[in-house]
């Protein structure tokens, strides 16, 4: 098989050229062993599989978060409504207790489900693929729900460097 050629520009050109395509943004949340809650805000989340059903996401090889989400068996991805961008800054920057204050159930594995989110999949955690310097998760969903509302309900979406709601053309 042919390698790929050397790429043709720089990682700022690259990030640039990335930024221009619209993502939803998610929390992804899980329990440590401790019982202590985790979650982190990611756009890498995308559907893989109808039968069976499967979903992946990324996160970075250096997260302090990875071993965690490399351990367990499972996890929730959180779909953020457009009203959401308090948690979804929350998961990003909060250092300590980012589940301090934020609403939330624990789902049929016992991983939480964030109050409010426009959809939610609880997953196993099926398989890792080490890639770049991320590695990305697929999982196999066990359990899904959709907010009563999500028909009216803008998601949460990130483009250009900022954040954005949606309106149907």
């Amino acid at each position: 098989m042919k390698r790929a050629s050397p790429p043709n520009f720089d990682q700022s050109a690259f990030k640039q050229a990335l930024a221009q395509f619209a993502t939803g943004v998610t929390v992804i949340t899980t329990r440590a062993d401790s019982g202590q809650l985790i979650g982190i805000t990611a756009s890498s989340f995308n559907s893989v599989s109808l039968a069976p059903p499967l979903v992946l996401w990324s996160l970075a090889t250096r997260s302090a978060s990875m071993a965690v989400f490399q351990a367990n068996s499972h996890y929730v991805v959180n779909v953020l409504a457009g009203s959401q961008l308090d948690l979804c800054r929350r998961f990003a920057t909060v250092k300590g207790d980012r589940f301090e204050g934020v609403s939330h159930v624990a789902g049929d594995s016992g991983m939480p489900v964030l109050d409010g989110a426009l959809a939610w999949f609880e997953c196993h955690n099926r398989s890792r693929y080490e890639e770049g310097d991320h590695v990305i998760f697929v999982g196999e969903v066990e359990r899904c729900g959709v907010r009563e509302d999500a028909a009216q309900t803008a998601p949460l979406v990130f483009q250009n460097g900022s954040f954005h709601g949606l309106k149907p053309l």
